[in-house]
């Protein structure tokens, strides 16, 4: 028998297609800087980026994409901080964003708890955020993650979908993205302090963003 949380996935695909049929013409989208002006240095650490394969870029479907890892230019041995972002202009054609929850543990990763916050920026704005930690074996990552379309910060999947809908209707708008840090967890290091390493990046990060993710 199929989930509740399946069904509510099918109804709100189903309910977007047949908004975004009705309403056909072309989605206005607001210029945006690409995702590779992205800095290259955030929080003192320098980055590398990290080209997705062809295999991937097939799954995540027609969009702008950063994969890069941050690391400490000061003290090598503190863990990286990777960030990955998906932008989509439109998910009037059938693209549309892969949820880490669906995405992880096809890589082998479990989730072993998970939480929405609030967290505060360095400009003073609130984002709403999705808290994790996942697990492969012995290794553990802490996790940040959200949607983010139109100036807004959603948590859950469900919610950035409806939220689609609506400013399809109202702004004509379906562009939307995908923000995401992971760092490690050492086994030497408690989970707070992996989870503040996230946190002062993202803080960091996050005021940054609407150059490439238009409000």
């Amino acid at each position: 028998m199929k989930s509740a949380r399946y069904w509510t996935v099918v109804i709100l695909l189903l309910a977007t297609a047949a908004i975004l049929h009705i309403r056909s013409d072309a989605d206005r989208v607001p210029p945006s800087e690409p995702l590779d002006q992205v800095p290259k240095l955030i929080e003192g650490r320098i980055s590398q980026d990290y080209p997705l394969s062809d295999d991937v870029l097939a799954i995540l479907g027609k969009g702008d994409f950063l994969n890069r890892v941050y690391t400490d230019q000061n003290e090598p041995d503190v863990p990286p901080v990777s960030l990955f972002i998906g932008y989509f202009a439109t998910q009037r054609t059938g693209q549309s964003i892969h949820s880490p929850q669906h995405c992880l543990p096809g890589a082998g990763w479990t989730f072993e708890s998970q939480k929405y916050v609030d967290l505060v920026a360095q400009d003073g704005k609130k984002y709403r955020v999705g808290e994790y930690v996942i697990a492969n074996g012995v290794n553990k990552q802490f996790v940040l993650y959200w949607y983010q379309a139109h100036g807004r910060s959603v948590a859950n999947e469900y919610a950035a979908k409806l939220y689609m809908i609506m400013d399809a209707i109202r702004l004509n708008r379906t562009d939307g993205a995908l923000v995401r840090v992971i760092t490690p967890i050492l086994s030497t290091e408690s989970q707070s302090a992996a989870r503040e390493r996230a946190v002062q990046f993202t803080n960091q990060l996050a005021p940054m963003l609407h150059r490439f993710i238009p409000n």
